[in-house]
């Protein structure tokens, strides 16, 4: 099985890098068309030279939306919006920047969630995604945290959050993923 984990489009807040976690904001414009732009090298660059078989997503507004854009482009129903596919919590510094937070609370933030916490769910979301979808190829738009989680799990290496729109692909089967694509090491 192929997957690409797509990352959702811009956000407002991606633009002004405030932390959103599991805050549900919109595309902004810039999103949207980032959103198109990812679906037709989606398209373009088809897995073995085959079609994608499959869409799915988390729930947060902005990566459904960027599922949407996508599913259309490949002539596909997005099939189905996982909530193990939510972006890592940032508790009580969702809303602030980095350097708001770290000024607010220090780098302790309240009910922010554990990286390795993170780490295990996205290994066990994107396991229990793929074992519902067994297709040859499928995408996954979800998070960039969470996509990070997920590399530095299957690579065993510190990566770097992909950007706004853009894809990391793997191929294996659940429990057993190697990232052939996309990947940008820390």
């Amino acid at each position: 099985m192929e997957i690409a984990l797509v990352r959702h489009g811009q956000t407002d807040y991606n633009f002004a890098g405030r932390l959103q976690g599991t805050s549900d904001i919109p595309l902004n414009e810039a999103g949207i068309a980032q959103a198109h732009t990812a679906a037709r090298l989606l398209a373009q660059e088809p897995p073995s030279g085959e079609p994608w078989q499959a869409v799915v997503s988390s729930p947060l507004q902005r990566a459904a939306v960027t599922a949407d854009i996508i599913a259309a482009e490949l002539d596909l129903e997005v099939g189905g919006r996982y909530a193990s596919l939510i972006e890592r919590a940032y508790g009580e510094a969702e809303g602030l920047t980095k350097a708001e937070a770290v000024e607010r609370f220090g780098t302790d933030w309240p009910g922010e969630e554990d990286f390795d916490d993170l780490q295990r769910r996205a290994v066990a979301a994107i396991d229990e995604v793929t074992s519902r979808h067994p297709v040859a190829s499928l995408v996954i738009v979800t998070h960039g945290t969470f996509i990070r989680a997920f590399a530095d799990h299957v690579t065993g290496l510190e990566t770097r959050t992909p950007d706004n729109a853009h894809s990391v692909r793997c191929s294996g089967t659940p429990g057993a993923w190697s990232v052939v694509d996309g990947l940008v090491l820390a």
